[in-house]
């Protein structure tokens, strides 16, 4: 088969790999027919994690059919149509137990694309499959439930649940790419007073504002100021970062108002400042975390029910064989005003307006 094959530090290429095999009783091989690519596979291509060696197949989002299954999987047969989790759940350690998945110490957590071979390819082997891939029903497309695998769970969870979003409150998300964009729609779901989407781009802006953001800013023109402008000088209740660069976590610190919480999202590659200096008095809660995926089934029944907008997020559509130049496409988003691509499935390119550089 096919797949892309990280190569080293700015280096991918789609070519011939063997193809998957059952390997333990709880997996599952699944023919992928949706795929994406996330903020945090250009993250490794930026030599970010160096977990991620030469030769790994990339990729931890998909939507597929099972073609096999081993002989302990009970919750999928070949012929499913399933969502690939970005995710994967042992369901025994510790952490699982508390609905922990991402930390899972019995073989899963992020594994795929990062540990072993990802989704990024003409079928992978999905380890612990009856607690790492959910059957879709047929209302729903794939490339709307791609957009399940991981950004969505991913700005549920650690964005607006670490972030404890009230009712009322004002939230600022802090980069208005994939995962901050979800952010701001599912921020919705606990009705805050007003949203803020900060971004660079004005096409990212305005799908911010699409997707439910109340006021958005650029993040040269003062999103601080307007922040203080809004809540009468006292800062944002929940300010979520979703870039994962210094520079815009130190302005969440900056933004949030005592007893605020500041949750992070992005995926750093770079040390940032904590400014305990002035920090330390003001109750800030500060929030890290990786997506555990426990809320996925909860999200497929929102977007079942038309409750969660995903037609903003897709703006690019590729063949599976063109993984190169769908990489090329998202990794200069500012040029070419990708959000998030999908590959296979229904084959047509949106036409899109220049963005701003991918955020999460």
């Amino acid at each position: 088969m096919k797949a892309a094959v990280f190569q080293g530090p700015g280096r991918i290429a789609w070519q011939d790999v063997p193809d998957p095999g059952i390997e333990d009783p709880g997996d599952a091989i699944v023919r992928v027919d949706v795929v994406t690519i996330c903020g945090t596979d250009l993250h490794i291509l930026k030599g970010d994690i160096p977990e991620v060696t030469p030769g790994r197949v990339l990729g931890h989002e998909a939507v597929g059919t099972v073609v096999e299954t081993g002989r302990d999987v009970r919750t999928v047969r070949p012929g499913d149509r399933v969502l690939i989790s970005c995710i994967s759940a042992c369901g025994r350690c510790r952490f699982c137990r508390e609905g922990r998945y991402g930390q899972c110490r019995g073989g899963g957590g992020w594994i795929l694309g990062h540990l072993i071979d990802g989704t990024q390819a003409e079928y992978v082997r999905v380890p612990f499959a009856d607690l790492s891939v959910h059957p879709l029903p047929d209302s729903i497309g794939g490339s709307d439930a791609v957009l399940l695998a991981d950004i969505f769970p991913t700005s549920y969870e650690v964005g607006v649940l670490n972030g404890a979003v009230r009712p009322a409150d004002t939230v600022v998300v802090v980069g208005a790419g994939p995962i901050g964009l979800a952010a701001v729609a599912t921020a919705g779901f606990y009705s805050p007073g007003r949203i803020v989407a900060v971004d660079l781009a004005e096409s990212r802006l305005a799908a911010a504002r699409a997707l439910g953001a109340d006021a958005t800013v650029n993040a040269d023109e003062g999103p601080e100021q307007l922040v203080a402008d809004l809540t009468e000088g006292l800062g944002a209740d929940v300010v979520m970062e979703a870039v994962g660069v210094p520079e815009a976590f130190e302005m969440c610190t900056r933004m949030v108002r005592p007893g605020g919480r500041v949750a992070n999202i992005g995926v750093h590659g770079k040390p940032a400042s904590l400014h305990l200096e002035d920090l330390w008095i003001k109750d800030v809660t500060i929030t890290t975390g990786l997506v555990d995926t426990s809320s996925t089934p909860m999200l497929l029944r929102m977007m079942a029910a038309g409750r969660l907008p995903s037609a903003e997020l897709v703006t690019h559509r590729f063949e599976l064989g063109r993984m190169e130049e769908a990489y090329e496409v998202f990794g200069r988003a500012a040029e070419t005003g990708a959000i998030k691509v999908a590959l296979g499935g229904p084959q047509h390119t949106v036409v899109s307006v220049p963005g701003a550089p991918v955020a999460g």
